[in-house]
Parts: structure tokens; sequence; C-alpha cells
């Protein structure tokens, strides 16, 4: 643990942080992502019982969507939001619109009233995530920071595998409206250890004045290009006129944004934070391999029940060394950055094999026992493990503590955004490849790929390619990551950040 920061470089704090006292902090942000993470899994096992009760299958996929419309394009600004009135107000606050967004989702009557819930619960999930890598940002020195990142891959890791089991027996043995009454009493401790620890986090925020006109331009133009990645093949073709329509839109907003971010007297997202080599290739870097992956834990199910014939049970116990082995790679990075000097080595050597991991399943994914397929995801996944947490410090690393907030708010909004275009991506591949056009439920695609006589096995070898191909780009944008030391203890960190 990193030594504590002289109390005279914290606001109001009149000794420095013990260790109980970090540990505190840590827990209770933990908690917080839980909630996030948590909320996006354990809806999926729980959507058709939903639908039968409210007697509306139709816009079923909404309650999915809108969530993920509303976090990811909220995240900058709750990283810009903390770097001005600080981590813990808007932190709180974040984890008091999660709660009443819960308890909304929990009471709607209606498929209507529950989209707009999620809606409202995104807007606070969205920054629960982000705001508890940056409150560990804080406290912790980036040559250590390394090793908390094992905690966020095992928050996610353990959100990927409690919640489809957690949804599916609330929903057939409780009530559906019981996964997000569970989020009241976890969201009221994270609160309440939030409320009370977080008055002893050092504070590097400065005044800032909210660019409204940039946030408009942003999460509007976000809205547009993840609503036709989600329906482009699936709702709508990819050329049909709603999905050219959204994409010209997003682009004309980007556009607006991008004049914005040049003209604004203190734009959203800094010029500064943009145009630093290190946050763009770290950025980019992680939203490939991030990306990647996401895709990878939506589309192998498909693959599983369709190609290797699994129950859906089965398919998701398959994913479990996709799962866990992120958390193992992880803890092998963090703790090797906080004793080398040239911490992008092992993460290169990570990637490089989890590419000819990959390269295997497009070769010989139709002849490999399900056995062998499982050893190979779990080695893809100890390979990307080693990726997450040097370029989520890289990118910390490389910005002032008060520009800390943005930089990692910003980071996480474009690997939701490399997660949703990746996707979109498989789909395309399995859809087009199936035969099937326009709306279509993956439960039929076994049928129609047997229908137009095309074997799926040939279908998600391009899946594992276009898999091959997002991996090697992290491995480029690694490579072109510029290595710089990281600070080493946490007196020092603090001692630059009065500094600056």
């Amino acid at each position: 643990m990193d030594q504590p920061i002289p109390a005279q470089l914290q606001s109001g704090q009149s000794k420095p942080l013990s260790q109980a006292e970090i540990r505190t902090i840590v827990i209770g942000v933990l908690l917080a992502m839980f909630l996030a993470a948590l909320d996006q899994t354990i809806i999926a096992t729980a959507l058709p019982t939903i639908g039968r009760e409210l007697g509306d299958l139709e816009h079923l996929s909404w309650i999915v969507t809108v969530y993920l419309l509303t976090s990811t394009a909220v995240t900058p600004l709750y990283g810009k939001l903390s770097d001005s009135y600080g981590r813990r107000s808007i932190m709180l606050i974040g984890i008091v619109i999660f709660i009443a967004g819960s308890i909304a989702c929990a009471l709607a009557p209606s498929m209507f009233m529950l989209i707009l819930a999620r809606g409202l619960q995104g807007i606070g999930g969205g920054g629960l995530i982000a705001l508890a890598q940056t409150i560990i940002a804080d406290l912790v020195s980036p040559k250590e920071r390394g090793r908390y990142q094992v905690y966020f891959a095992s928050v996610f890791m353990t959100s990927s595998l409690l919640g489809p089991v957690l949804g599916g027996f609330m929903a057939e043995h409780l009530h559906w409206s019981v996964i997000f009454w569970i989020n009241l009493p976890l969201g009221l401790i994270a609160f309440a250890i939030a409320f009370q620890s977080l008055k002893k986090l050092p504070r590097f925020e400065r005044p800032h004045r909210l660019d409204l006109l940039g946030a408009v331009l942003l999460v509007t133009a976000t809205v547009a290009l993840l609503l036709a990645l989600s329906w482009g093949g699936i709702r709508f073709p990819w050329m049909s006129l709603p999905i050219l329509g959204l994409f010209a839109g997003s682009l004309v907003l980007w556009g607006l944004f991008a004049v914005r971010m040049r003209t604004a007297p203190e734009p959203l997202i800094p010029s500064g934070v943009l145009h630093n080599p290190v946050v763009r290739m770290g950025v980019l870097a992680a939203c490939f391999g991030m990306g990647t992956y996401i895709g990878l834990t939506i589309y192998l199910p498909v693959y599983f029940e369709t190609v290797r014939g699994l129950s859906a049970s089965l398919s998701g116990l398959a994913l479990i060394p996709l799962m866990a082995g992120t958390v193992v790679g992880a803890t092998l990075s963090g703790r090797t950055m906080a004793k080398v000097k040239h911490y992008k080595r092992l993460p290169t050597i990570g990637l490089l094999v989890a590419i000819v991991a990959t390269g295997v399943l497009v070769l010989y994914g139709e002849v490999l026992s399900v056995t062998v397929v499982e050893v190979l995801l779990g080695i893809i996944s100890i390979g990307l493990g080693t990726l997450l947490p040097v370029t989520m410090v890289t990118v910390q690393n490389a910005v002032a503590p008060h520009e800390m907030g943005t930089a990692t708010g910003t980071a996480n909004f474009f690997r939701s955004l490399g997660g949703a275009f990746i996707v979109a991506i498989f789909g395309a591949i399995v859809l087009s490849g199936s035969g099937v056009t326009g709306a279509a439920s993956f439960e039929a695609l076994g049928e129609a790929a047997a229908r137009s006589g095309v074997d799926l096995a040939d279908v998600f070898s391009y899946v594992f390619l276009a898999a091959m191909i997002g991996f090697g780009l992290a491995l480029a944008f690694l490579l072109a990551l510029e290595e710089r030391p990281l600070r080493g203890g946490a007196v020092k960190a603090a001692e630059a950040a009065v500094a600056d």
C-alpha cells in the first residue's frame, strides 16, 4: 500500500489517511462500481418474464438499449463535473440518481414507464464506474495503481457471472421487480460509506465552467450513433433509411462537437487531454481491446448454442474461462507495473498470445473440442487482461490531477463506444453470413442458416477473424503508446499536484 498523502496536501484534513481509511474508501467505491456493473448483467435473464408480465414483448430490447444509451452518453459529463465540484459530491449524486431509477423501475406499471426509469437509472450508473476509477487514482500513486485495477476486473467478472444467475432466479422464484429492489440496500450502503469516507479523500478539483452546448452535442451525437449500431441489421437493415439517417445525423453532430471543442472558452473535454499522445494511444488500445472482448462475451453464447449445441445454461458456464482469465491477466500486469520500468512488455506479450490463440480458433475452430476451445478462451482472456491496468494507469499518469476525472471519463466513454461498434460488426457478420436480413432474433439463426444451407461454424470463423483483427489493432496502439515513467509514491504524486 502507498504511503499516506501528507496532511498539508489534502484539503480539510488534519492528519494523513491511514490504511484502514484507505481500505474503507476502496470498499465504498468498489460497491458503487458493482452496483452499475451488476445492473448491466442481471437484467438479461429476466427480460422474458418482464415482457410477459407487462404484456409488451415488442419493446423489450429498449430496457437494455436505453440504459446503454444514457450510461454511455453521460460518462464524460461525470468526469468533468467531478474535476469541477469534487469526486465525493458527484459520486453521491450518481448513487442517489441510480437508487431513484431503481425504485422507479421496480414500481413501473407498464413497459413505457420501465423504459423511462431505466433511462434514469443509466444516468446514475453511467458515472459510477468512471468515478470509482478516478477516486482510486486520487488515492494511490500511478506506480502502485495497477494493483487496484485487479479489483475492478474482479468486480466485472463477479457481476458477469453472478448477474445472470441472480436475475433468472429472482424472476422465476420471486418477482422481476426484486432485481431492482436489491439495488436499494446495496445503494444505501454504498452511499453511507461514500458519504463518510470520501470526506477524507485528497482534493485536486479546480473551478471549471461546464460547456452545456458541448455536452448537448456530445450526448445527442452518442445517442444517434448507439441507436444506429444497436438497431442496424436487427431492427432495420443496415442500408435502410432510418439507420443511414442516424449515422448521418451522428456524423453532423460529431462535426459540430469538434467545432465547439475548438471555439468554446472551456470545452467539455480539454484539448490538452484529447491531444495528449499517451491519452490518445491508451484510449484507442483499450477501445479495441475491451471492445473486442465485449463482442466475444455477447456472441460466444450464440456460438456455443448454435454451433456447439449447448443449452443456454451450459453456454453461460462455458463463458467462465473468458471472464475469469481477465482477472488473472490484470493481476499479473498490475503487480508487475509497480516493480518494473518497461511495463508495456507484459501486455505486448499477452496480446500477441491472445492473437495467436484467436488465430487457432479461426483456422481450426470447427474441429476443436469444446474443452480445447475453453482453454483457448482462457488464454485469450489472460492475454487481454494484461492490457487493462496498463491503459488506464498510463492515461491517468499522463494528465494533471485536476483533469483526472475528465481523462478517466473520456477513456471509459470511448471504451463503451468501441464495445458497441465491435458488437455491431460481429452482429453484421453473423446475420449476413446466416442469410438473415432485417429484424431477426438470435434464436432463429440456426433455423435460418439451415434453410439457406449455411454452416454457422464457417460464419463464426469470420467472427473470430474480426476478433483477431481487433486484438491486432489494440496491440498496434499499445506499441505506439509512449512508456512514460510512472509517478512513484503518493507523497511525490501529491507534491506534483500542488506544483501544478
